[in-house]
């Protein structure tokens, strides 16, 4: 379906829905291709395409919603499904605060080229899909006699997808995505299977590092918790790595939210212009940004995007609020949820940051664990490398790192040079002071 005929179609459901009795109405109108492509031990595991096209339908009516969802975009099929929307929504209970966002809200959106798309998309053939993923797991393979297994993969998607609502937005979106990497398990002498991965999500072709690279790092990642162990619980130096640091910035994520806050779940209730965390985080979403895995124009609810800074050098700045909460909680709308989180980096390389510790543990990953955001504690499992005098010396497992989100990042002392450029949370290596470990 081409652009202008989702816009046709989402523009006649408008109508439609207000005709039968809505008073306000949004429609989304979206369509995807993915292909998947996976090797398993020398043998292909998959191989799959899938198109896919839906319309949703959110219906306002005498302080009543509903949101309704249908992958058969055919006229004659929709009209009852309208119909029925409509009618069932009157039967839900009242919510005032239940309304498309005020059209002011609309205003400002940039008339920017984001660089979301891939031309070539559509250049790419069966053959060339099913290179990559053997490549990736050949390059694997050939770096250790200790693989148990290996699985390859190479996935690629086009999306687009149409937005309206009754009171005046219309936008559109169009991006692409390609993935690749590989997961392995190695044998351990004492009989443990440790694994390991490397993955790398772009939205163009282009921007892949060297697929040989992807199975090599995932076959040393996993070589490198050969022989784990459990040290003493104490108090240690934490260097957490840019891939893994994802865990702790999303624990304060949550209580940043309207609705968490709305609903006295939010340790952050009431903190804005207060110190929260080390002058060394500052956190800025920033949806403008030209070619970043969560750039856009407009968010999910039509509000044209702008550049926050959500934490500036330790200080909380700013919530996520989409606009039924900030009618609810009488403030103005933000955005809903994050585009680009960009944490603005330090100087030092991860073998620096490591290079300064004379005891400390590299935290390479996390294992299970909770947050609790009415709170601000939490308790996650790490796995990593113990540091001894700024060198890497031993795998360690089955510790804990647990306590009070606030206090923690307290205890950050620097950010590495290194941001996460695989995903829409930039984030770099971090290096935290003194924190206590539960182990033996």
């Amino acid at each position: 379906m081409k652009n202008t005929e989702r816009l046709e179609l989402a523009r006649w459901v408008i109508a439609t829905a207000q005709k039968l009795g809505a008073d306000q109405a949004a429609v989304n109108v979206s369509s995807s291709r993915e292909v998947d492509v996976e090797f398993r031990d020398r043998k292909m595991d998959t191989l799959k395409e899938s198109k896919a096209q839906s319309l949703s339908l959110s219906v306002y009516a005498k302080d009543r919603y509903s949101n309704h969802r249908t992958n058969d975009l055919l006229k004659s099929s929709l009209e009852p499904f309208i119909e029925e929307a409509v009618g069932m929504t009157k039967y839900l209970g009242e919510d005032k605060y239940r309304t498309l966002p005020d059209p002011k809200y609309y205003e400002g959106r940039q008339d920017i080229d984001l660089n979301m798309y891939d031309s070539s998309f559509g250049d790419i053939s069966p053959d060339e899909r099913v290179r990559i993923a053997r490549a990736i797991e050949d390059s694997a393979l050939t770096r250790s006699d200790e693989i148990i297994s290996c699985t390859a993969g190479y996935s690629d998607g086009l999306y687009e997808y149409t937005k309206v609502h009754s009171n005046g937005f219309e936008g559109e979106k169009l991006r692409t995505s390609f993935s690749a990497g590989a997961e392995v398990t190695v044998a351990d002498g004492d009989g443990g299977r440790p694994e390991d991965w490397e993955y790398v999500s772009v939205m163009h072709k282009k921007d892949f590092p060297e697929l040989e690279q992807l199975g090599e790092n995932a076959v040393r990642r996993a070589l490198s918790k050969v022989g784990q162990t459990k040290l003493d619980s104490g108090t240690y130096d934490l260097v957490l790595e840019n891939r893994a640091a994802t865990r702790l910035l999303y624990a304060i994520y949550g209580p940043l939210q309207g609705r968490d806050l709305q609903q006295k779940r939010s340790f952050l209730e009431g903190k804005i212009g207060e110190k929260i965390a080390s002058d060394k985080l500052t956190v800025v979403d920033d949806p403008l940004l030209v070619g970043g895995h969560g750039s856009q124009l407009f968010d999910g609810e039509g509000i044209a995007a702008k550049r926050r800074t959500i934490i500036d050098k330790g200080v909380l700045k700013s919530y996520y609020i989409d606009y039924y909460y900030a009618q609810k909680l009488g403030m103005e709308p933000t955005t809903g949820g994050a585009s680009n989180i960009v944490i603005e980096p330090g100087s030092k390389s991860l073998e620096q940051l490591i290079g300064q510790v004379k005891k400390g543990i590299l935290v390479t990953g996390f294992i299970g664990g909770n947050s609790n955001g009415a709170t601000g504690d939490f308790s996650y499992g790490i796995v990593g490398q113990l540091i001894d005098n700024g060198q890497v010396v031993k795998p360690v497992n089955e510790m804990n790192l647990s306590g009070n989100l606030i206090e923690i990042w307290n205890k950050l002392v620097e950010m590495g040079n290194d941001p996460y450029l695989y995903s829409s949370w930039r984030r770099p290596s971090m290096y935290f002071k003194d924190v206590f470990l539960s182990g033996i």
